[in-house]
């Protein structure tokens, strides 16, 4: 499964670990995914569930679940 956020795309980023000799080793930082369920006044209905990063849950929490999938072009009838 990809750790990739349902709703805004959030996926892994590429970043370096520098010690105190200043020798970069990479390694990979990734979105904190948590499963959730949401209700949607549009569809009526609850989505199955999707895997959502936590900033996300954030957002949809201040605009709503509806506006935050049409901020991000994301058709909920698919969930």
């Amino acid at each position: 499964m990809l750790r990739v956020c349902d709703i805004t795309g959030k996926k892994a980023n590429n970043a370096n670990r520098v010690t105190f000799s200043n020798k970069h080793n990479a390694y990979w930082q990734y979105p904190n995914l948590q499963t959730k369920k949401f209700f949607s006044p549009k569809l009526d209905r609850t989505p199955r569930t999707a895997q959502v990063a936590t900033s996300t849950i954030r957002t949809i929490r201040k605009l709503g679940l509806d506006e935050t999938a049409a901020k991000y072009g994301v058709d909920l009838a698919k969930f």
